[in-house]
């Protein structure tokens, strides 16, 4: 047992390190002797569990959605923007989130390495509470699900890395909030509208409470 939670965390070091340095590098820059430094593990050790930089790559990609998770909420259009507004927070000061958000959307990862696989997940998993959206009367009739959930997470994609850019994300709550700002009219009924919350700490917040809650 004790061999086996060693194991664990040598894999959860190896990829918080991966994480960082793919995030501060790019793909094709990052070399496997970078992340043996940043870890301080062996050569063996990552070996044992990464066999080569596309499948470490796609680990630390495979990560990302975990990043999302929320309180549930009654209404399940609040809890899509909780997720957006959680996924930006944590960006803030998860260099794993940060690593795997790059490779999303690095052009110069090789083809086995597969960008498609968060886009996907994402847009499944944000389906799945539009769709319950849909069923508890939350959306307007002319609503397409699909097509809405890909535009927000195309749209996240995007003003995230904007706000990188421009401010290494420290606005990137406020610009999420511009971004709901604008979509939620054309989304909610008005019955819910005035009460959803999408203010730019929204992030903050959320994950204080599931803090608080786990304590």
């Amino acid at each position: 047992m004790a061999k086996q939670e060693r194991a664990i965390r040598t894999r959860r070091a190896i990829l918080e390190a991966a994480g960082a340095v793919f995030d501060e590098h790019g793909y094709t820059s990052t070399t496997i002797a970078m992340v043996l430094e940043r870890a301080d593990v062996t050569k063996g050790a990552l070996y044992f569990h990464f066999p080569s930089k596309e499948s470490l790559a796609q680990a630390v990609l495979d990560e990302q959605v975990d990043f999302g998770a929320v309180p549930p909420q009654s209404s399940k259009l609040q809890e899509i923007i909780d997720t957006t507004f959680v996924v930006a927070r944590r960006l803030l000061g998860d260099a794993l989130l940060r690593g795997s958000v790059r490779l999303t959307v690095d052009q110069c990862a090789p083809p086995g390495v597969d960008h498609t696989g968060p886009f996907l997940q994402w847009a499944d998993h944000l389906m799945g509470l539009m769709e319950q959206a849909r069923e508890q009367g939350e959306l307007l009739p002319a609503v397409e699900p699909r097509e809405t959930v890909e535009l927000l997470v195309g749209g996240f994609a995007g003003i995230q890395l904007m706000s990188r850019a421009l401010t290494g994300r420290e606005d990137l709550g406020h610009r999420i909030s511009v971004l709901w700002g604008h979509i939620l009219p054309s989304l909610a009924v008005p019955g819910l509208l005035r009460r959803l919350d999408a203010e730019p700490d929204r992030g903050a917040r959320v994950l204080a409470a599931l803090e608080s809650a786990g304590s």
